[in-house]
């Protein structure tokens, strides 16, 4: 499956949770969204993000000081 990129490095909340919205508005059902992040606050708002949303948080890791979300728009 595809997955669309989203780079939001060097940003602060809420920035990437914010940037991550419009991505997805952006994306049909079912589509997946590869966000790339390091903010440390980016782990508890993209979770928080996809249950009061209702996107499927697929993967979640952390790489060094970067953080991956894979997210599945619904």
């Amino acid at each position: 499956m595809n997955e669309e990129l989203l780079d939001v490095r060097g940003l602060v909340c809420p920035l990437p949770v914010l940037r991550a919205r419009k991505a997805l508005k952006a994306l049909p059902a079912g589509a997946r969204l590869r966000m790339l992040a390091t903010d440390p606050q980016a782990v508890r708002d993209v979770r928080l993000f996809c249950e009061q949303t209702g996107h499927i948080l697929v993967d979640s890791h952390e790489d060094g000081e970067v953080f991956s979300f894979l997210i599945e728009r619904c």
